[in-house]
């Protein structure tokens, strides 16, 4: 099961319930189905940006595989530290979406026949009725 994150030109859309096995082993930077995700987006051509895991562990595209791994990074994607010079050891986890992975963070590339927007809209209702 998959928590699912769409954003397109500054709006995300969230579906947080997939459960769709196709998506194990799929890679970040990979082009998918929108309809791989929903029926709904039947049409979208998505790219996976990135994943997360159930520990919270970003996945990084220079690592492979779906392990984890130790690896010293400095400023960027899974490094909050910003002073200068600094080097720290963090976990991260590779490429490869597994069945640890939670969310995975999705771009929009080809749009289709239902436009973007209809399913922003229907995502801020959504939130406005909860609270």
């Amino acid at each position: 099961m998959f928590k699912v994150n769409i954003s397109h030109k500054g709006k995300t859309i969230k579906f947080d319930e997939v459960d769709n096995e196709e998506l194990i082993d799929k890679h970040i930077g990979d082009k998918i189905s929108g309809s791989e995700i929903n029926a709904e987006l039947a049409g979208y051509d998505l790219e996976i940006t990135g994943t997360s895991d159930k520990a919270g562990f970003p996945g990084l595209k220079e690592h492979k595989g779906p392990g984890l791994k130790k690896v010293l990074l400095t400023r960027g994607k899974g490094m909050w530290d910003n002073r200068k010079g600094v080097r720290l050891r963090k976990t991260i986890r590779g490429d490869t979406i597994s069945a640890d992975t939670v969310q995975i963070n999705t771009n929009v590339l080809k749009e289709g026949t239902k436009k973007f927007e209809t399913f922003a809209k229907k995502e801020e209702k959504s939130e406005e009725k909860a609270e």
